[in-house]
């Protein structure tokens, strides 16, 4: 049986266009992925999030079910869940 401990996922390192690599927590993610859904036209959101009506809901939704959002042409912010300790 899979040790729990090996799904948690606290810790995330973010890519984003012309900028360091972050290594963000859930809940800085979360907000992040807010922020950056809030400056998106409803027209540029994925099939699947416009169906969401919250943008809470939204975020979490992206956290729990893909690595990456299309922020448009030449631009890409991708997270991927790390582990910083043992």
């Amino acid at each position: 049986m899979p040790d729990s401990l090996m799904y948690q996922q606290d810790d995330y390192v973010v890519l984003e266009t012309n900028q360091p690599e972050q290594f963000l927590t859930s809940s800085e993610l979360l907000e992040k992925l807010k922020e950056t859904l809030q400056q998106l036209e409803e027209e540029e959101l994925p099939q699947d999030l416009k169906k969401i009506d919250s943008l809470q809901k939204r975020a979490e939704y992206l956290i729990n079910t893909s690595c990456e959002l299309d922020i448009g042409p030449g631009q890409y912010l991708q997270w991927y869940a790390v582990r910083l300790e043992k």
